[in-house]
């Protein structure tokens, strides 16, 4: 018996929603860890949205009416600020299937670098979401797994370009709002 593999439409809809996220963040170099918890935010964007509209005029790409866009804002208050402030911020991701299971995403600013990039993207047959980034000094690399229908964990690893070193590592756990969900 073959098991069906997620499409990144299907992901993207499972991930709909409204998170608490829990992050141990470890950066090698300075030995040193965070831990974070953030509200996430994920929404599904129209297409002909103006900031998709930017995003395909900022890489010279016609609009294309058949991606995915989603919005993922999030507010995070770290153990690394002594006065517990919050910061928040928002991303566009844009997903540009090659098939149903693998394609690029289109940001408007990285994640590891703040500029705009892309990333490559597939689904693999335990129906885990990986997506690479390379910037100008390194690549990110991502896996997300639904651990349950409200429980998605990522991890994440952060090398240098020039010598392959790992930078930093990372683990969140994500639990869905039960609250938010729509009737």
């Amino acid at each position: 018996m073959t098991k069906n593999i997620t499409t990144i439409n299907q992901f993207i809809d499972k991930s709909i929603g409204e998170w608490k996220s829990i992050r141990s963040t470890h950066t090698l170099a300075f030995q040193e860890f965070e831990n974070s918890t953030s509200k996430i935010y994920i929404e599904h964007i129209n297409p002909k949205n103006k900031k998709v509209i930017d995003i395909f005029k900022n890489y010279k790409l016609s609009l294309n009416l058949e991606s995915r866009a989603i919005s993922i804002k999030w507010q995070a208050v770290s153990d690394w600020e002594d006065d517990d402030m919050s910061e928040g911020d928002e991303t566009i991701l844009i997903f540009l299937p090659k098939d149903e299971n693998s394609g690029i995403i289109l940001r408007n600013k990285g994640y590891t670098e703040s500029f705009i990039s892309s990333s490559n993207y597939f689904i693999d047959a335990p129906n885990n979401l990986h997506i690479k980034t390379f910037y100008k000094s390194t690549v990110s690399e991502e896996k997300i797994s639904f651990l349950s229908t409200h429980i998605r964990s990522r991890f994440s690893t952060i090398r240098n370009l020039e010598n392959n070193s790992v930078i930093q590592t990372s683990h969140t756990s994500e639990i869905r709002n039960l609250a938010s969900l729509k009737d």
